[in-house]
């Protein structure tokens, strides 16, 4: 998983997306998931690194089946709460920490 770190008013957000659909762009239905941006052109992250990741992270923005499968099997995310464009799974995430 790719995963960029922001800091936005003193709080932390994780920008993470599968490495393979870095750098592409998805649209459907007028809803559009821009992955070139540098938003999310961040640095390669094993899932340990990324859960000590998410103690000090207030939000999370994930893209992508292999990412989204590790927040469901860390049980952060919600299959519910998934928005699917173009069969690119995303959600965005308040942790509040």
């Amino acid at each position: 998983m790719i995963v960029k770190k922001h800091i936005s008013g003193g709080k932390t957000v994780l920008a993470v997306c599968d490495s393979e659909i870095l750098g592409k762009k998805f649209e459907e239905k007028g809803l559009q998931l821009d992955l070139s941006a540098g938003f999310y052109k961040g640095e390669e992250m094993s899932e340990e690194n990324l859960r000590n990741q998410l103690a000090d992270t207030y939000a999370l923005n994930i893209v992508g089946v292999k990412s989204i499968d590790f927040f469901l099997k860390e049980g952060l995310a919600n299959k519910e709460h998934l928005l699917v464009i173009e069969g690119i799974p995303h959600i965005q995430i308040i942790l509040g920490n």
